[in-house]
């Protein structure tokens, strides 16, 4: 039933949605102006990234009746950008996506309040992102959103019956395109599959032999990865290569011009050096507009419960005529990231140092350079150094008694992981049990146990 005397607002559309109820929508919908105005007033969404898909989704957030949106990317505008992402201007390269992004949008959509993170994700507190009622991801990296991922996920707790908690669970919305191919996604840890949970979903890179590059390059993206992987630990020895960093790309872009010219091979240009070195996929403005839109009505059926959500990962090809699916994957219970955590069994006399090496040395994480956080505390960071020298003393602290000697809780820790013979970003859910040990005197001895198919609650 239509509430007739309520106020129409500025979208016809959205009152067709929020004030009046219908066959299709969620179990605690409760249609009327307070749900409208609570959206408005209340609801703080997140966008990670500001490109090609970040610039829709902003855009069709705020018309969709969201009023405190933050938007988060660590690059800036390129000319080459321009093509697809609508809302930059010539005269905007050189700026921070994130801050063009959000300027723009707010002087198009009257009172909407964007604020802007000039910023790698990583850099932020995890209490940054535990602000935020919904993410909506934009983003064209698996290792970016794998890191999202573990980070929403870290959040949620389970009760003794390894069912979630329902206030603790930070639901997500991920969008991804490439060409005039693209999905969307929902995401409710400890509900819907994570991230994780399908990352088998996603091709594996394309690699090319080294015998290949260093020999015999046949095309431009051979040149490129000579540069990129060969020439440039030739030149720099064991300095890392950052590809967020425009002089290193710039540097690999130079070498692989002289590479190309040397075997006469065309094509290699800034922009083809970024996407191979960087993996980024191609881009169609119109494939991000169809994705962008089921993004954000799926933002909106989550907060309103207006419908139901869709069930879970739906795949567009625009490539010949037009084909949707929609598919419904199943959670993997054993997740290490979306499930209640690997269970640790440690000695009380184990000191947080200890701890730190165990997790490089445990099969399941391989995790180097780790940072630890007990709930709001952290109590070790690798990183910025004045952190670092601010929590070394911590290290030779017992881990029991840094986490107020409870008997069992849950840690996060973040670090750097082997995935797929690659090191990438990680956060982990870990729970730790502390359990004495008779007759061990030597802290090298005490019990690191992973139990996957826990019978006892803990």
């Amino acid at each position: 039933m239509v509430l007739m005397d309520a106020p129409q607002s500025k979208s016809r559309d959205l009152d067709k949605l929020l004030l009046r109820s219908g066959n299709l929508v969620g179990p605690g919908f409760f249609p009327g102006t307070d749900l409208r105005d609570d959206i408005r007033e209340y609801v703080r969404v997140l966008v990670v990234g500001a490109g090609g898909l970040g610039c829709e989704l902003l855009k069709d957030l705020a018309l969709s009746g969201f009023r405190n949106l933050d938007v988060i990317d660590m690059d800036r505008i390129e000319v080459t950008n321009l093509n697809r992402q609508f809302l930059f201007r010539l005269e905007d390269v050189g700026k921070p996506k994130a801050e063009v992004a959000a300027k723009r949008v707010m002087e198009r959509v009257s009172g909407v309040e964007i604020k802007p993170h000039f910023s790698r994700i990583e850099d932020k507190e995890l209490d940054f992102y535990n602000d935020f009622n919904i993410i909506a991801l934009g983003l064209d990296s698996i290792e970016a959103r794998r890191y999202i991922n573990g980070v929403a996920c870290g959040f949620l707790e389970y009760d003794e019956d390894d069912n979630p908690r329902s206030e603790t669970i930070k639901p997500m919305v991920d969008g991804g395109t490439e060409g005039f191919k693209g999905h969307a996604r929902v995401i409710v840890p400890g509900v819907t599959p994570c991230f994780e949970c399908t990352i088998w979903l996603f091709p594996p890179q394309v690699k090319f032999p080294l015998c290949t590059l260093a020999e015999t390059p046949r095309n431009a993206a051979h040149c490129i990865e000579y540069a990129h992987l060969i020439k440039w630990h030739e030149v720099h020895g064991g300095k890392s290569f950052d590809p967020d960093e425009p002089e290193h790309m710039k540097w690999v872009y130079d070498e692989a011009i002289k590479r190309a010219e040397l075997f006469g091979i065309p094509g290699v240009t800034y922009s083809l050096t970024q996407g191979v070195v960087k993996n980024i996929i191609p881009a169609i403005a119109s494939t991000n507009a169809i994705i962008s839109a089921a993004c954000a009505l799926e933002t909106l059926k989550i907060v309103s419960g207006c419908s139901k959500t869709l069930a879970n990962y739906l795949t567009y090809n625009g490539g010949e005529g037009l084909h949707t699916k929609v598919t419904e994957f199943e959670r993997d219970k054993e997740c290490l990231v979306c499930g209640p955590g690997i269970l640790i069994e440690l000695d009380t006399s184990i000191t947080l140092q200890k701890f730190i090496d165990m997790l490089e040395e445990h099969p399941k994480l391989l995790l180097s350079n780790a940072s630890v956080k007990h709930g709001k505390d952290s109590l070790y960071m690798q990183a910025p150094p004045v952190l670092e020298e601010m929590h070394r003393p911590n290290l030779s602290k017992p881990l029991y008694d840094l986490m107020g000697r409870v008997e069992k809780d849950t840690v996060h820790v973040f670090g750097t992981a082997l995935k797929n013979e690659e090191k990438q970003s990680s956060l982990t859910k870990l729970r730790v049990v502390f359990k004495e040990v008779d007759g061990v005197a030597d802290m090298d001895t005490a019990i690191l146990r992973v139990n996957s198919k826990r019978k006892t609650p803990l």
